[in-house]
């Protein structure tokens, strides 16, 4: 069996099916006690009345009159339907009730013989069952002394439909059923109307699995806009939102890469380009121009080589999920090495926060560059403590960053137009500041300086 929803549903029924055999048989043993039960009382009960009314009845040599009115009078006591033969088996007297329950064609009787040789009937307390499933009429000794759900007769009495012994009396059932049909009925009716309803259950759920199987097919196809529907608060919604949010992330690290790779192939053509042409011109060049070649071979080497290590690590912050090295750094010593590369100002506190070392000194030389190189000159670095995050701006005077372009310049491979043209530089820097300040949980940001210029703002956690 392949489908789940068919597995869940047939697991579902036969658990329900093997509930429904369990109850039915331990109903029935209930059933088969009580009627042991009633039989024993009924028993005790029958001798019990013969043994009181034949010490009550006038002799068999009485006359019948006599025998007649003590009957009638002993069974309208007991409410119990009585009949009394003389030795010879010839009825002596009916009750009332005695007569009318043979004319109902229902009467089960139970036969005493007397010491003196007559023999007292005496028609056993039932339970009868109306066709419209109510109680049945007449005094509780007369339509049957019992009261419970059992019904008991005796065999070989009166004709008639009337409930077998130890019968569960079901209101809806029909009179006439076999014993034990009324609760195989309620016991299928139960088994059908719980499956009935389990299988729109099973099946929204398995439907809604189906859904997400599909679209995990998809996007394994290479549709990674591919997204499943999230329906309910429970397990596969759960399931469903984290497909999503992994296929988000997929998404755009896919295509992350795939513009990394196309904007990485377009800035190796400019050197590239240049060092073959600087290579196709050595041979005709005079000395001069060919020392001069050979800088501009070097020049471009050295900026593949940036390129090239840019890229690699770009790759690694994306791929990576964690830090490498999680270790203490002096923040302080760290951007007075490297301010003093730029010939920067540094200033603040001794700030010691955990992190990667590498990757930090990574991040400052990128802003300090950037600074240096779009900035005029004109670069400060500051450092400010917090209680939760510690700062670093990197300050110029420089032309400033467009409002609109603030948060632009942080995208792989983006410059500013003109700024190419101008400084150099494949416009990876400010993101890897961006790749390595998430890294480590911190933010970047680009804002106005007062007096003119740009503040950029390194924010780091720290972390204990």
């Amino acid at each position: 069996m392949k489908s789940l929803y068919l597995r869940i549903y047939v697991t579902v029924v036969a658990v329900l099916l093997l509930f429904a055999a369990v109850s039915g048989w331990l109903v029935q043993r209930h059933i088969d006690q009580e009627r042991v039960r009633f039989e024993g009382l009924v028993g005790e009960r029958m001798q019990a009345w013969a043994d009181l009314i034949q010490r009550s009845l006038p002799g068999a040599d009485a006359e019948p009159a006599a025998q007649a009115i003590a009957l009638r009078d002993w069974s309208q006591r007991l409410r119990v339907p009585l009949a009394l033969d003389d030795e010879s088996g010839v009825r002596i007297v009916e009750s009332e009730s005695f007569v009318r329950r043979q004319a109902e064609g229902r009467s089960r009787l139970v036969s005493v013989r007397l010491e003196d040789g007559r023999t007292l009937w005496i028609v056993r307390p039932t339970l009868r069952r109306l066709p419209g499933g109510g109680p049945p009429p007449g005094p509780p000794g007369e339509g049957g002394a019992g009261t419970g759900l059992l019904a008991t007769n005796a065999p070989g009495a009166g004709p008639g439909p009337g409930p077998g012994p130890g019968e569960l009396l079901l209101p809806f059932a029909p009179p006439g059923w076999p014993r034990g049909v009324g609760l195989l009925v309620l016991l299928t009716v139960l088994f059908l109307a719980v499956a009935a309803g389990a299988y729109p259950v099973v099946r929204r759920l398995t439907r809604r699995l189906e859904a997400l199987q599909r679209g995990v097919v998809r996007f394994g196809e290479g549709q990674l806009n591919q997204r499943v529907a999230v329906s309910g608060r429970d397990e596969v919604a759960a399931l469903a939102a984290s497909f999503n949010q992994a296929a988000g992330r997929i998404e755009a690290l896919v295509r992350s890469h795939k513009s990394l790779l196309a904007n990485a192939s377009h800035e190796l053509r400019s050197p590239l380009a240049r060092m073959k042409m600087a290579v196709s011109m050595l041979d005709d060049a005079s000395p001069a121009q060919r020392e001069r070649l050979r800088e501009e071979i070097r020049t471009n080497v050295a900026e593949l080589d940036a390129l090239v290590e840019e890229v690699l690590l770009a790759s690694r912050l994306d791929a990576a999920a964690t830090l490498e090295r999680d270790e203490k750094v002096d923040l302080l010593g760290l951007a007075a090495e490297e301010g003093a590369r730029v010939d920067a100002a540094v200033d603040g506190p001794a700030i010691t926060l955990h992190g990667d070392e590498r990757l930090l000194r990574r991040a400052l030389r990128n802003l300090l560059e950037n600074a240096r190189r779009y900035g005029g000159g004109a670069v400060a670095l500051e450092l400010r403590d917090g209680v939760i995050s510690a700062e670093v701006h990197v300050c110029d005077r420089g032309p400033g960053v467009p409002a609109e372009l603030r948060e632009r310049i942080f995208e792989p491979f983006y410059r500013l137009p003109g700024h190419a043209e101008q400084a150099g530089g494949v416009g990876l820097g400010l993101s890897l500041v961006k790749q390595i300040a998430e890294r480590h949980g911190g933010s970047v940001r680009c804002e106005a300086r007062e007096g003119g210029g740009s503040r950029f703002v390194l924010s780091l956690p720290r972390r204990t």
